[in-house]
């Protein structure tokens, strides 16, 4: 009797296989492509950011003004230092302002630590929330983590950062002092030779914080209350 022929014995393709890793490999590259840092949403809160500071620098006054020393003299009444104190801000409104980010910088380069913990904590914000993808949820040491979790662990976070170490005390104290220096710039600082008439009410803070307005129609940082 013939013995029956065997089954040919057929290759185990391995394309699932290879199609699993492909598309692994591509879920990777996608994710590193959603970085944070290449979102068009930070790509634009950059480019806004350096617009208004360069459009608020441009409002500045000249710094010779600032220091003409012919210009001071002492107050008479307390009612005459609180109203040059409101014609001066209203002329050298950027020149206090970066007076006063200037104080903040120097306080902060002088502590280095708190430096780096603070900017450890806004990068934190940044990377963690503001300009992360919404659609994966984030993953840390295995556990995922939605909007709501994310944002009241970095509330919490930035409250024992600013309340309970130095880093908060040494804003708050390099602050007073550049709000020191420009009340006493502007008590005696005689406005009479000042043209406030081309002032526009609050056009250099809107300056320096229009970035933040204008990020609101393009998912900006503006995108917190619409993830609570």
């Amino acid at each position: 009797m013939a013995s029956s022929a065997s089954p040919a014995i057929l290759p185990i393709s391995n394309s699932q296989q290879a199609t699993g890793v492909s598309s692994n490999v591509d879920g990777a590259a996608t994710a590193q492509s959603a970085a944070p840092v290449t979102t068009p949403a930070f790509r634009l809160f950059l480019s806004r950011l350096q617009e208004s500071v360069r459009r608020s620098l441009s409002d500045r006054r000249p710094w010779s003004e600032l220091v003409d020393l012919s210009a001071f003299s002492r107050p008479e009444s307390l009612s005459e230092a609180n109203s040059r104190v409101r014609k001066n801000f209203a002329y050298f409104r950027v020149n206090y302002l970066a007076l006063i980010a200037a104080v903040l910088v120097l306080s902060l380069i002088t502590h280095p630590a708190s430096l780096v913990i603070l900017l450890g904590l806004l990068a934190s914000w940044c990377f963690l929330y503001f300009f992360r993808p919404s659609d994966p949820p984030l993953v840390l040491f295995g556990r995922s983590f939605s909007d709501r979790e994310t944002l009241l662990g970095l509330t919490g976070i930035t409250i024992f950062v600013v309340f309970l170490t130095s880093v908060g005390s040494l804003i708050i104290s390099a602050f007073m002092i550049g709000v020191a220096l420009v009340a006493a710039h502007g008590a005696f600082r005689v406005p009479d030779d000042l043209f406030l008439d081309d002032q526009m009410p609050g056009g250099a803070a809107t300056g320096f914080l229009s970035f933040l307005g204008g990020g609101a129609s393009t998912g900006g940082p503006t995108t917190v209350l619409a993830r609570v």
